[in-house]
């Protein structure tokens, strides 16, 4: 069973859309979506290949997958660790936004 490791950069992105769902939808959705969120990534610690391959990520040769939750794209790789989850994406938004480092509010 693989562990789970979260970079910095997937935490504050978890966090940004907790606080966006509490401010427009309310706590108790956003607390939904965050369970989701960690629900979704809990299925790779005993099936780390479980997620497609991030084809926009394939550059950096680092095998990226991602796994789809809701309207969020997990995106992790397998290291020696475990799984590192690397970022978190809303699919609404254009996906060449993913590659952007800049897109998050409060980085």
């Amino acid at each position: 069973m693989k562990k789970i490791i979260w970079a910095n950069l997937a935490v504050r992105a978890l966090k940004e859309i907790y606080l966006y769902h509490k401010l427009v939808a309310g706590e108790r959705i956003a607390i939904k979506i965050k369970s989701g969120i960690f629900t979704a990534t809990r299925q790779l610690t005993n099936q780390p290949e479980l997620g497609q391959f991030e084809t926009s990520l394939e550059g950096l040769g680092e095998g990226h997958r991602f796994l789809v939750q809701e309207n969020y794209k997990i995106i992790y790789k397998i290291v020696k660790e475990g799984i590192l989850v690397t970022d978190l994406f809303d699919t609404r938004q254009e996906p060449k936004k993913m590659n952007d480092p800049n897109r998050l509010v409060n980085p």
